[in-house]
């Protein structure tokens, strides 16, 4: 393994922007202690940097191919006195002995702190001693609703904030230490402080694989290192996450034709864009298409190892590719030096896993699945709506609910990998197993089942339909689009708020509708208004927007329905609520949102619209129709905006209001196509002021 101790600039490349190397001083200069720090018999190196005034160690360990930060963690001192290694706990692996300097009313005082990789018990060494870990992360995404808006932040293990909700979303913390927030509608990481590691700007991050991130911005995607480094030397547009070293990326000619190659842990291109299609590697190979009817299987440097010359060969996958021997035919597999070893019978086949692969046997795109073993017999017959392959020697096994209409979903039962049942049909969806574990739902319930598919005991079992997750020292619950926190024997620690305090005395509850599995929705009523009658009236126009309306629960339903709100503003009197709705008829190729936006006056009880905003007889449509058009010319954000399409807005437009602005919006498909959502433009108050009924009771609401 390369060792390159002769200078810093190769260190210096991974540190986020601004970052600062801390050199240590002493008769030979240093800034890398260089020991066996996790046992596996390779050396690692530790060093220090210092970013915005505060000190951290971190860890550099080669994967083979590369070197890259394996670990890090805050330092607690001034300045760095000594950096070494020492056997603290163990003779097989190195702890990092870190002295810090910390200057406390004038006097100087040192602190040591011992970091061990991975984490262990760290033993102390003194009374000022710290223990530390640097992966073990028990913090926990959460969400809060308050009158300001939906904020994400942290929790502990006990359910307390660990680390304030400030983001629009947060996600699980990765092994590695931090966390990919959501700020301002950008992406950044946060350590396991809350501090900022990589500041929201980016369109979206990646988790982190192989100790690399994919981050995506309008000039196309990228990779940063664990200190938000980009190692990348330009735009892509595409990469797929690192396995192995490797990362699938992607570039488009002037033609719109794209070409597929290879990124090293570095960001170099270690094999060019020369390829049709590719994909991740696996145990040091990847399939390429190189040409019309040419696959082959590469290695790491991009030597050709097998050539297949068909129309079709799939991943790589337990030592076997599916193929097509003929454009548009059936499938079968292949071993990886190209023999047909399972000849084209069958016309859907998935990667083979465990030893075992899913295969249809259904035409004109109906559903008959089965489970075949590596020589192509059956172990599950094909009379099966649906399979999964869960992991850990089990599977699922799906019936369809209307046999007429199989798009309509499955009901599961669980069996092992040759087929024995081990349950009947009771559950409406089945998570992979994970340490013996899976989390399935009845509809009614959500719980984990045991190997043997048996309900397992001293575990959460939460009412509703949705996935139960080992994170840490406790179980996510993610039920009726609900969060929540169990810890053992399934006592709830945390769970969402389901009240939105306002201002004294007004405040917003939250109502839940499930009538049946398919029908789901959480809608507003408020609390507090004084006219007990117009409290009641106003409350059942909210549920009534909201879509709460008679559902038998005998009947099975076309579609599935849910619906959810959020507070857009509130201020004074005026409360403006955000009601949501997603319509997804079964069989369709998507669903179809909805929006509606509540003005609610909290005095009077009145809902306003947009008219009421403006002064009576101005030409307040024309005038809003103007300044849209306007936008949907000057701005690049709406470029996506059919131009021909928009004829101006309707008396009636969707809207809402903040403190400073109006906001006209338009459903999908209307100025725009569906992936666009709602457009949406903003007006300044001051830019229709002229306009504005400064004296009419909206106006007043909220001034």
């Amino acid at each position: 393994m390369e060792k390159p101790l002769d200078g810093n600039e190769w260190i210096k490349a991974l540190l986020p922007p601004n970052a600062e190397l801390v050199e240590l001083e002493g008769p030979h200069r240093h800034f890398l202690v260089v020991a066996d720090f996790d046992g596996d018999g390779a050396e690692e190196y530790a060093a220090a940097y210092r970013l915005d005034n505060q000190l951290f160690v971190f860890l550099l360990k080669h994967n083979g191919h590369a070197w890259n930060i394996s670990g890090y963690a805050e330092g607690h001192g001034d300045s760095i006195a000594g950096l070494y290694a020492a056997p603290v706990n163990r003779l097989d692996r190195m702890s990092l002995v870190v002295d810090y300097r910390v200057v406390s009313a004038g006097v100087e005082k040192l602190r040591r702190s011992i970091y061990d990789w991975p984490s262990e018990a760290v033993q102390q060494h003194n009374p000022a001693s710290y223990r530390h870990t640097l992966r073990q992360v028990n913090l926990y995404p959460a969400v809060n609703r308050t009158a300001d808006g939906t904020f994400w932040g942290y929790i502990t293990a006990q359910g307390q904030w660990g680390i304030a909700p400030e983001f629009e979303s947060a996600e699980d913390f990765q092994p590695i230490g931090l966390a990919i927030v959501n700020k301002n509608g950008h992406s950044g990481l946060i350590n396991s402080s809350g501090q900022v590691i990589v500041p929201a700007k980016y369109d979206t991050i990646l988790p982190f694989s192989d100790g690399l991130a994919i981050v995506i911005t309008d000039q196309g995607f990228q990779v940063i290192n664990q200190l938000g480094a980009l190692i990348t030397r330009r735009s892509y547009s595409y990469i797929s996450p690192y396995q192995e070293g490797r990362a699938l990326f992607s570039v488009v000619d002037a033609a719109g034709q794209s070409s597929y190659g290879y990124l090293d842990a570095q960001g170099d291109e270690v094999i060019p864009a020369r390829f049709l299609q590719g994909s991740d590697f696996q145990n040091g190979k990847a399939l390429v298409q190189i040409a019309e009817k040419q696959f082959a299987l590469i290695g790491r440097g991009g030597e050709r190892l097998v050539a297949y010359p068909y129309p079709f060969v799939g991943p790589l996958g337990d030592g076997r590719l599916a193929f097509q021997k003929d454009v548009n035919g059936k499938y079968g597999y292949l071993d990886e030096q190209g023999t047909v070893v399972i000849p084209p019978m069958f016309t859907g086949a998935q990667p083979f896993q465990e030893g075992r692969a899913v295969v249809n046997t259904a035409a004109d795109y109906q559903n008959r699945y089965g489970l075949i073993d590596r020589r192509g017999s059956f172990v599950v017959k094909p009379e099966y709506n649906d399979i999964r392959q869960l992991g850990e020697g089990r599977i699922a096994l799906g019936k369809a609910i209307d046999v007429q209409e199989p798009y309509r979903g499955s009901r599961y039962a669980l069996a092992d990998n040759n087929g024995k049942p081990l349950t009947d049909f009771w559950f409406d969806d089945v998570a992979d197993y994970k340490r013996g574990l899976a989390s399935v739902t009845t509809g009614k319930e959500t719980f984990f089942v045991d190997k043997n598919g048996r309900r397992a005991s001293g575990l959460p079992v939460v009412s509703g339909s949705g996935t139960l997750t080992l994170v840490g020292a406790l179980i996510k619950a993610f039920v009726d689009n609900r969060l929540s926190y169990y810890g053992p024997a399934g006592r709830l620690v945390w769970e969402q708020n389901r009240v939105i305090p306002l201002a004294p005395p007004y405040r917003v509850l939250e109502a839940k509708y499930k009538p049946n599995k398919d029908y789901l929705v959480y809608y507003p009523q408020v609390e507090g208004m004084a006219n007990q009658a117009s409290e009641k009236q106003v409350n059942q126009r909210l549920a009534d927007l909201s879509e709460v309306k008679r559902v038998d629960p005998a009947v099975q339903l076309e579609y599935s329905y849910t619906g959810d709100f959020a507070v857009t503003f509130f201020r004074k009197n005026l409360l403006v609520l955000e009601l949501n709705g997603y319509k997804f008829p079964f069989g369709a190729a998507h669903g179809m949102p909805s929006r509606e936006h509540a003005k609610l006056d909290l005095v009077s009880g009145q809902f306003y619209e947009l008219k009421d905003l403006f002064k009576p007889g101005s030409s307040y449509v024309l005038v809003l129709s103007e300044i849209v058009g306007q936008q949907i010319k000057t701005d690049p954000q709406y470029s996506y905006v059919w131009p021909d399409e928009y004829k101006g807005i309707k008396p009636e437009q969707p809207f809402y209001v903040t403190g400073d602005s109006l906001y006209l919006y338009f459903t999908p498909y209307e100025i725009a196509p569906y992936v666009a959502g709602f457009p949406t433009f903003r007006i300044p108050f001051g830019q229709i002021r002229q306009i504005i009924d400064e004296k009419a009771p909206f106006w007043r609401s909220f001034h």
